[in-house]
């Protein structure tokens, strides 16, 4: 097998656990779009997260706050498209679950019906569960979400490393035992220190994604405009960039607007 892609025809959550089970590990990166997420899965790539970063380098806000569920669905009915071997999980969005665990199971029924998806992800632990345990008694799988949770930034009041102090990290240990114990199929850690995620990845045993929290997890995500450095701006010590898109994308602009003012655009063999 392929180091750099796996064999197995179609990702399911029962395969991420196999995976986890023989240390393989999880490659997931963001997605918004059909042709992107085409492009993407042809590449071989186990999980794509149709995240609510979709407010941020699709939509241009600051937060991850103001996008809504219904543009959740649109990005993820797009992505969904363009899969045909990814798992695609899709954020439900801030404000569509947290505190009724009713419109919790309808925000995620219209995700999977309306877009769908393979899976959902929500941000939290223990003050969420009713929410997580009522998904998950109508058969929709889970993902969970600990440590540096974007939906929870004003509470934060900042993007720094989360559970550094000794109460706030056990408390990320015991929410992570109640996402496994509720019945989610994977758990995302972000921006928590890397011995703390180890530490969790070893004592539950549904795969744990990382996004800087270190390499002793189950697997990896970034933002994909993130990793093929679209974006400029953002540039956290957990990113590697593996293109330069900004730059490739801008040159061939340039050249394209220089060759449509010189008309050398279209010529001869490029007309009827």
């Amino acid at each position: 097998m392929s180091v750099g892609k796996s064999q197995i025809k179609k990702i399911t959550t029962h395969q991420l656990r196999e995976m986890k089970g023989r240390s393989e590990k999880i490659a997931m990166l963001t997605a918004y779009d059909y042709s992107m997420a085409k492009i993407l899965d042809g590449a071989g790539i186990d999980v794509l997260l149709v995240g609510d970063s979709a407010s941020n380098v699709m939509a241009g806000h600051e937060t991850t706050l103001p996008i809504t569920l219904d543009q959740m669905i649109y990005h993820a009915a797009s992505v969904v498209k363009g899969v045909d071997r990814a798992l695609v999980v899709v954020d439900i969005p801030f404000g569509s679950y947290q505190g009724n665990s009713e419109e919790a199971l309808r925000s995620a029924i219209r995700i999977m019906k309306e877009a769908g998806a393979h899976a959902v992800k929500v941000e939290g632990g223990e003050e969420i569960k009713e929410s997580i345990e009522r998904i998950l008694i109508a058969g929709v799988p889970v993902m969970g979400h600990l440590g540096l949770t974007p939906q929870s930034i004003f509470k934060f009041g900042t993007y720094t490393v989360r559970a550094k102090e000794e109460a706030e990290a056990a408390k990320l240990l015991h929410d992570a035992k109640v996402i496994e114990e509720c019945g989610c199929f994977a758990l995302v850690l972000e921006k928590i220190p890397a011995e703390l995620a180890k530490q969790v990845a070893e004592s539950i045993s549904i795969p744990v994604i990382g996004i800087g929290a270190g390499p002793d997890v189950d697997g990896q995500v970034l933002v994909m405009q993130d990793m093929l450095g679209i974006t400029q701006e953002f540039k956290p010590r957990f990113l590697r960039s593996y293109a330069d898109l900004n730059s490739t994308i801008t040159d061939a602009v340039e050249r394209y607007i220089q060759d449509v003012k010189s008309v050398d655009f279209p010529n001869e063999s490029e007309k009827y």
